[in-house]
């Protein structure tokens, strides 16, 4: 089981065949480059994993496929089991453990807009399965904000590990450094990591890190050994390519461009998403 974050952790897509089918094959040799170029850790069935249309049995499969890969190089597997209902999210995590995944990534429940207590009591909830947890924040997507002093509560569960920030800005990774010793912060916006990294972020779980995962890796260990204008430059070199991988709903760029460079076999995607426009296929295709 994870019990410390930091570093970089790619949160993967899910290949998938001409016809829907979930791709095993493509996903296992995808993960064994990932972790061959030096990622920390994956995360199975996020957003980036398309997870509001993967099915359970389908989560089942890949949890198993990316521990074949990464078990034997010690890395982490952590899977997406959050959704808006407690009991419901309580069940995936349970199998998410019995699967063997390393912890799971939990979003703040979304739609319903709970209270502030109500979402510390989802988290409580979460952990009691035994799994380590990790808290997502991203209030783009949940329709709901977390004040800092939830953030805080959160963090101090038994069984939470750290939080996957993708708030939208710095500003809860500062008020948090402000307070003292915390758990882990990732950053999730990918735009602002090399400024987390500055503010006190363990790391990032960056869906743009599929594509020149080494370049990530290296902006982090710069950053960790102190040669912070190298680290900047290297992370300015990247922000066209996450800039591109951004313009439309994640993760169609990041799909397309994997399926052109080889590293999965189909770039086919599961609807309400639909495929990258014929614009942005030009412009990946330019940086390419």
């Amino acid at each position: 089981m994870l019990t410390e974050m930091k570093g970089i952790y790619v949160p993967v897509v899910t290949p998938m065949g001409a016809g829907g089918e979930v791709d095993i094959r493509s996903f296992e040799s995808y993960v064994k480059q990932l972790v061959e170029d030096g990622v920390n850790g994956i995360v199975v069935n996020g957003t980036t994993g398309e997870s509001p249309t993967v099915t359970l049995e389908e989560m089942a499969a890949l949890t198993a496929a990316a521990r074949l890969v990464c078990g034997p190089m010690n890395r982490p597997v952590i899977v997406g089991t959050g959704t808006n209902d407690t009991a419901s999210t309580v069940r995936k995590t349970a199998i998410a453990g019995e699967l063997g995944a390393d912890a799971a990534l939990v979003v703040v429940p979304y739609y319903s807009r709970p209270s502030q207590e109500g979402i510390i009591e989802h988290y409580r909830q979460a952990a009691s399965t035994g799994l380590p947890i990790v808290a997502y924040e991203i209030p783009s997507r949940t329709g709901i904000r977390l004040a800092p002093d939830t953030v805080r509560a959160i963090l101090d569960l038994d069984g939470v590990i750290g939080i996957k920030d993708s708030s939208g800005g710095i500003e809860l990774m500062i008020e948090l450094a402000s307070s003292g010793d915390h758990k882990p912060v990732l950053c999730g916006e990918d735009r602002y990591f090399h400024a987390m990294l500055c503010c006190g972020a363990a790391g990032g779980m960056l869906a743009s890190a599929s594509v020149r995962t080494t370049a990530f890796v290296e902006v982090y260990e710069q950053f960790m050994l102190g040669q912070l204008e190298a680290s900047r430059q290297s992370f300015g070199a990247l922000l066209p390519l996450i800039r591109l991988l951004f313009r439309e709903p994640n993760p169609a760029p990041l799909k397309y461009l994997l399926a052109r460079q080889g590293s999965i076999a189909s770039e086919h995607i599961r609807l309400p998403l639909t495929p990258v426009s014929e614009e942005l296929r030009q412009q990946l295709n330019a940086w390419l």
